[in-house]
């Protein structure tokens, strides 16, 4: 993901804190506080990472065999094939047998180009009902939906957003991801944007990138996290944000959260199973769940692990 990098010189002034819960983020979890257990999941954005191969998949692994592998590592994936292709049922169903060896397992299929930044959400009905007819094949296998709007898609397209929205299916969770300034940068903006997340129950997409930190919004309009994390080759500070980002899922927890998804993205996907291990670590450690944890066959020995990079 090249979205928020930053050179290595500009990587050290980044103020990585994030910031305090805004209003909207307090009255939600408020409003949803029970005793159902939180659900957690964590997992990486596409399976056909040939770098794994040695690391994480077995030698000779070949392509068709990428999706078998990846399973038996996460219990979920940010599926982008779907933003680049809009797959049939037939495909779908066999992506889906594939996770079957996974009981757990979980597709979130983003929306594709085609509906947002070909279309950009105006007369899209036939993609979206095509697109729909596909993910729908993952039955039991299907976790939320992520609609990712382009970064140049700004407030002026308020009405066509709030139209597009309205008109999908309630029966299947939906996140939203806004990258263009104006949405965060102005207040009115912002809070009438995440107030209609509010009304219509969809989500909102946090993206923790270095170089575009109000993205880093904690706005939960509902209360169900997706955190797309974007790391940096395992540079000291991902391990630190790392644990930041889990003390304040453990106080979201406390206020009412029901389920985080969360996503590692690195600049060089080579490394997204190291972080993506400490992550789940951290994630037992602090909530007292089980998550699966990648089994490695062999990590990257010039990177700092986990235990060392806490002491740079």
């Amino acid at each position: 993901m090249e979205f928020g990098r930053v050179t290595d010189e500009e990587l050290s002034r980044v103020d990585f804190a994030l910031p305090a819960d805004p209003q909207i983020t307090v009255e939600t979890l408020a409003a949803a506080k029970n005793d159902v257990p939180l659900q957690v999941h964590v997992g990486c954005a596409k399976w056909g990472r040939k770098e794994w191969i040695g690391k994480i998949y077995p030698p000779k692994t070949k392509d068709a065999n990428f999706l078998d592998e990846y399973v038996k590592h996460f219990d979920c994936i940010e599926l982008n094939a779907t933003f680049y292709q809009v797959y049939g049922p037939d495909t779908i169903s066999k992506w889906k047998e594939k996770a079957d060896s996974n009981p757990g397992f979980k597709f979130c299929p983003k929306f594709s180009q085609s509906i947002s930044h070909i279309r950009r959400l105006k007369n899209a009905e036939d993609i979206t009902t095509t697109y729909y007819e596909g993910i729908l094949a993952f039955g039991d296998k299907l976790g939320p939906l992520f609609l990712q709007l382009s970064d140049n898609y700004t407030p002026k397209s308020f009405p066509e957003l709030k139209a597009y929205l309205e008109q999908l299916p309630k029966d299947i969770p939906v996140f939203v991801e806004l990258r263009h300034k104006d949405w965060f940068a102005v207040a009115e903006n912002r809070d009438r944007v995440f107030n209609l997340f509010r009304d219509l129950n969809i989500g909102s997409i946090i993206t923790d990138a270095s170089g575009r930190r109000d993205v880093v919004h904690m706005a939960l309009p509902t209360p169900h996290a997706f955190i797309r994390f974007v790391g940096n080759s395992l540079h000291p500070t991902d391990y630190a944000r790392v644990d930041e980002w889990v003390e304040r899922i453990k106080n979201w927890k406390e206020q009412g959260l029901k389920s985080v998804w969360f996503f590692m993205h690195q600049h060089d996907e080579r490394y997204s199973p190291e972080l993506a291990d400490y992550v789940v670590e951290k994630l037992n450690d602090a909530l007292g769940t089980q998550l699966m944890r990648p089994q490695f066959i062999q990590r990257d020995n010039n990177k700092p692990t986990a235990q060392t990079s806490l002491l740079l």
